[in-house]
């Protein structure tokens, strides 16, 4: 049976839920089913993998995220998704101002420890200062949910209304990369030294990278996200510690991260926060783009008129790295999506651009005049 929502949610209310894997999935579904009794209140829904929130339950909700990834891309493209184009590291602020309104949270928990102590689980970024902000917080309390070190623990007084599940998280699962892929990821790799600080976005380009920095030494994440990659990559020795806002993988991660003191939830006002990147030395960013045209601009958001992407925190970690010692900005996409012009908004400014990494080679335009960027970039392209 549903917990029913309808004496704590008020019509006209801000909700935000935890988003990807840390979804709490039974809440999610009761919000969707007893939405009318609390028409017109607003809910942020950030990376929606389980397909609970379709089109047509915009009818009594007003649905917002930063992205368009996952089943998102469904709800932007029946034009019922709100787009916030923020960079990542001004949500706690849009928080606390109310700018994005936070009345109730749905959390995904997992069971507390011998202290009463219940964990964020799979995610604590943006939910973290989210706590001190709203009126009410109802928890799924999930018993195949991970006790993980974060920057916040709860305990019963905290919540309002509490349901105990037993199902899986919502997983993001990559596969095994392919042979471009891995073309990639091995050109990429190379500018990654032992010991650097590694940031790694969200797709299957970023997460191959790691993969290939098996035999790299004292490597540590600092990072929106972990993947399954960063499981494997500390399993190997590879990589000594993870701090990071999202576990985005599997139960191969989830187990991983159990108990792990070597693997810490942060708030977004830690991951993204300028003043804690400024002290970071041989900070590498390893992103994704949709289209990178030929003067190094970033298309992250649009494809083929679909909104798939995000500004995230894609700037916030590559002027991080641009300004560190040692470090390096990586763009890593396929040839093909190297373009004479952008067919969506710049994410990445120009004068951001590092070193842009196809199957053809790696483009390094720092202090590149246009036109050397230009030809540089046309030497690994297959479409210019």
């Amino acid at each position: 049976m549903l917990p029913d929502l309808t004496a704590i949610i008020r019509p006209g209310d801000g909700v935000i839920a935890g988003q990807a894997c840390a979804e709490p999935q039974t809440l999610m579904e009761a919000l969707v089913e007893q939405r009318a009794a609390f028409s017109g209140a607003a809910l942020f829904l950030g990376i929606h993998y389980s397909g609970i929130v379709r089109p047509e339950h915009a009818d009594h909700l007003r649905l917002s995220s930063y992205c368009g990834a996952g089943r998102n891309r469904a709800l932007a493209d029946a034009g019922v998704l709100d787009i916030h184009p923020h960079p990542y590291s001004r949500f706690a602020a849009l928080l606390r101002e109310r700018r994005i309104p936070c009345d109730v949270l749905l959390l995904q928990l997992s069971p507390p420890n011998a202290k009463g102590e219940y964990s964020l689980g799979l995610g604590a970024e943006y939910l973290v200062p989210a706590l001190e902000c709203c009126r009410a917080v109802i928890a799924e309390i999930n018993h195949r949910v991970p006790w993980t070190h974060a920057d916040r623990v709860l305990l019963k007084k905290d919540f309002s209304l509490t349901v105990e599940t037993s199902r899986e998280p919502a997983a993001v699962a990559y596969g095994d990369p392919g042979e471009l892929e891995n073309a990639i990821a091995r050109r990429a790799a190379a500018f990654v030294p032992d010991a650097a600080v590694i940031e790694t976005g969200l797709g299957a380009l970023p997460d191959a990278v790691l993969l290939a920095l098996t035999d790299r030494r004292g490597l540590v994440l600092h990072s929106g996200a972990a993947g399954d990659g960063v499981a494997e990559l500390m399993r190997r020795g590879a990589m000594t510690r993870a701090d990071c806002g999202l576990l985005l993988g599997t139960r191969k991660l989830f187990d991983f991260a159990s108990g792990n003191r070597d693997l810490r939830l942060r708030s977004t006002e830690y991951t993204h926060d300028p003043r804690v990147l400024g002290r970071i030395e041989r900070f590498v960013a390893i992103n994704s783009a949709i289209e990178v045209d030929l003067t190094g601009q970033v298309n992250a958001e649009m494809a083929k008129g679909s909104y798939i992407g995000a500004v995230g925190g894609a700037l916030d970690f590559i002027r991080a790295a641009n300004h560190s010692p040692g470090g390096v900005s990586i763009m890593t996409l396929p040839a093909a999506r190297i373009v004479a012009q952008l067919s969506g908004p710049v994410a990445t400014p120009r004068s951001e651009a590092g070193i842009i990494v196809t199957e053809r080679g790696a483009a390094d335009l720092r202090g590149c005049t246009l036109r050397e960027r230009s030809r540089r970039l046309a030497a690994i392209s297959s479409s210019v």
